[in-house]
């Protein structure tokens, strides 16, 4: 009797949790899931939004995204993948320093850590604009501090976002600023993770502060570094608000990126079929780098 009781109680309280979880689960499905299958149903169609005409074309739309200069998807591929490079080589190294700092409990530590993560709550499109004034080749405070230190002459100020050779670097610059503190404070959080214990012993032992936070504060926090590239692979892959405000992809192409090539095919060119294609595209590549980079670190481990 008391068997039956518990299982009848037990199917209540699956029921009630399926209850609970079933709003968040029919809005998953919906905002998530069914867009990415109807993308990779319309990329394989030739479709025209204007005209409403829809032909069957298999995959041709993904041999023309790889194979025509046209599209330019693969400029564009390989210019997020060098912005991925820097978020990784550049960008979690300097918040990885910050975060072992500011770690250590150091006098205004709290401080600091608004300091660093504020640009992360600022609109990207505002870190934009900000960034337009500071590159303009006229008035822009980047050129006149130049200027005054004599590296640059006053007759020939540089057009950061309008050279080809310094466009890229220059959308990146302003990523950089704006999500170091984002990584900063996951890393830090890991930081302040680490037992007490442990660095006291190694203190004790002899070793010294760059030792322990080799030996043992990395180690210790190695999951939260693996998030962190995947984080800054995946969004250096799906970057579009920041490159769209600043440079549009130009010029002359040079700071191209999947998604603008992605909207121009959508909204501009009507090829819901292309842009679709893309779209699918992005997230495949996101995911396989996110099986890469765990495959790296599982091997580390």
């Amino acid at each position: 009797m008391g068997k039956e009781i518990y299982m009848k109680k037990t199917a209540s309280d699956r029921l009630n949790i399926f209850l609970f979880l079933l709003p968040g689960l029919i809005l998953f499905i919906g905002i998530l899931i069914a867009p990415i299958f109807l993308s990779g149903y319309y990329s394989l169609f030739n479709y025209n939004a204007v005209s409403g005409e829809m032909s069957f074309i298999g995959f041709d739309n993904y041999k023309e995204m790889f194979s025509s200069n046209a599209i330019g998807f693969m400029k564009a591929l390989g210019n997020s993948l060098l912005l991925a490079a820097l978020s990784v080589f550049l960008q979690l190294p300097l918040s990885l320093g910050l975060a072992l700092v500011l770690g250590k409990g150091i006098k205004g530590e709290r401080i600091f850590l608004s300091v660093y993560f504020m640009p992360v709550l600022i609109s990207t499109v505002v870190i934009g604009q900000l960034f337009l004034k500071i590159y303009n080749p006229s008035y822009g405070i980047l050129n006149i501090v130049l200027e005054k230190l004599s590296i640059i002459s006053a007759d020939n100020h540089p057009i950061w976002l309008g050279n080809k050779n310094t466009a890229l670097i220059a959308c990146f610059i302003p990523t950089l600023w704006q999500y170091v503190g984002y990584h900063m404070l996951l890393m830090y959080a890991g930081v302040k993770s680490v037992p007490i214990e442990l660095r006291e012993a190694a203190m004790l032992d002899g070793a010294t502060s760059g030792q322990v936070n080799r030996y043992i504060v990395l180690p210790y926090i190695k999951s939260i570094i693996k998030i962190s590239v995947i984080f800054a692979i995946t969004g250096s892959l799906k970057s579009f608000d920041l490159i769209y405000v600043l440079t549009n992809g130009g010029p002359l192409h040079a700071t191209e990126v999947p998604s603008t090539i992605m909207i121009e095919m959508l909204f501009q060119r009507n090829r819901y079929g292309m842009g679709s294609a893309i779209a699918v595209m992005l997230i495949a590549l996101c995911f396989v780098f996110a099986l890469i980079v765990n495959k790296i670190f599982r091997e580390e481990d």
